[in-house]
């Protein structure tokens, strides 16, 4: 149910409900387009916020996300060894990062270009609603979820429109081939920004919970995994620490090399916003989301390294283009086959990997996360 005065974003425009008061409050200057901390500076949630009962609502993004991406499960903390090429060639085709079972995965090995020709929309919508309403002056929680699906509607975006490519850090954008996490495509409020600027310009200066890191999505393996559920205000704060759990327990978060700790390469960018002393900081965020593997690693490990990252594409078939074979069907039709023989081998590595799960009682389980006592509770805290 939509509240009075709440902003519904959906595809086919944005319906703004009660905005005029709020355009009341704070007008929107549309003037920037080139951003620098003071333009940045719009975009600091104010002091009153809490105090407005506005919502956005994603039920478009719900539903794209729901079917387009491939839960993976939670880390087994098990890797995997190269895959062997196919029978008659030596390449290996799709996926051979010892991580690639970890993170979920959007299948755009499998839908067509203009499956995705709706985000390109969609992602406008969003930036119009930026601009139209005063995102300052919603809930934090409400600013929080805007920002990080913004951000990860626009790299997926970007990725199917320059797919198949092996690594998203390798996609150049606009007329200066500014690499995507750096090219200022997106525009908010006359503001133009970067997926680099959402996160380290407007979230990580603005919110004090290093668990905002969780929430954004590159498009690579070696980073936060992607939900199958938009971030709203009520679920935002259950959705970051669940990530924050998934990353903090899988290898690609979190490793030991005797005593010292290998972790992401995530936290280097946090690291000034929430770990100036790296090392006691950064054990105790780890501490919070470790479950026994990972807590036993923290026990014995003291030096920090930031060397864990795979830039490989979180997808099904490691950005690339197999070769597609054939078939004819009951009716003499020539029939491709979209499931390629290296999807087809993930697929059964990810079968074998859940009846791991199941084996271990992992799957289904209720996980008490820190900080939390109910989930009515967790539903309700504002991520700080």
């Amino acid at each position: 149910m939509i509240k009075r005065s709440s902003v519904l974003v959906f595809l086919s425009g944005v319906t703004l409900l009660g905005a005029s008061s709020l355009e009341a409050q704070n007008p929107v200057d549309a003037t920037a387009n080139i951003v620098s901390d003071g333009e940045t500076n719009s975009f600091v949630p104010r002091p009153d916020a809490a105090k407005n009962d506005v919502s956005l609502e994603y039920s478009f993004l719900d539903k794209a996300l729901a079917y387009m991406v491939l839960r993976m499960g939670p880390s087994t903390r098990q890797g995997l060894g190269r895959p062997d090429p196919l029978v008659g060639t030596h390449h290996v085709y799709g996926h051979k990062s010892r991580f690639r079972l970890e993170g979920n995965r959007i299948i755009f090995s499998l839908l067509d270009p203009e499956d995705f020709a709706p985000l390109a929309e969609y992602r406008r919508d969003l930036e119009r609603v930026g601009s139209e309403v005063d995102i300052t002056s919603l809930p934090r929680n409400e600013q929080l979820a805007y920002w990080i699906n913004l951000h990860n509607v626009a790299v997926i975006e970007q990725i199917a429109a320059h797919y198949p490519v092996a690594s998203p850090s390798r996609i150049r954008v606009g007329p200066n081939k500014r690499p995507l996490d750096e090219a200022r495509f997106i525009e908010v409020a006359g503001v133009k920004l970067s997926p680099k600027d959402i996160r380290t310009a407007i979230v990580y200066p603005n919110w004090d919970d290093p668990v905002v890191m969780y929430g954004f999505f590159r498009g690579e393996i070696g980073g936060p995994s992607i939900q199958r559920t938009a971030y709203t205000g009520a679920n935002v704060r259950a959705l970051l620490n669940e990530s924050a759990n998934e990353f903090v327990n899988s290898l690609r978060g979190v490793e030991g090399n005797g005593g010292t700790l290998l972790v992401s390469k995530i936290y280097d960018e946090a690291a000034a916003f929430y770990f100036p002393r790296t090392e006691q900081d950064l054990h105790a965020h780890l501490a919070e989301f470790a479950e026994d593997d990972v807590a036993a690693i923290l026990a014995r490990t003291s030096a920090i390294e930031t060397n864990i990252y795979d830039d490989a594409i979180a997808d099904l078939a490691g950005g690339e283009r197999e070769p597609e074979y054939n078939y004819v069907d009951d009716n003499n039709r020539f029939r491709g086959v979209r499931l390629t023989a290296s999807m087809r081998r993930m697929l059964s590595e990810r079968a074998n990997k859940y009846e791991k799960l199941r084996d271990q009682g992992r799957i289904g389980r209720v996980i008490i996360l820190p900080g939390t006592s109910s989930a009515e509770e967790e539903i309700a805290s504002e991520v700080d």
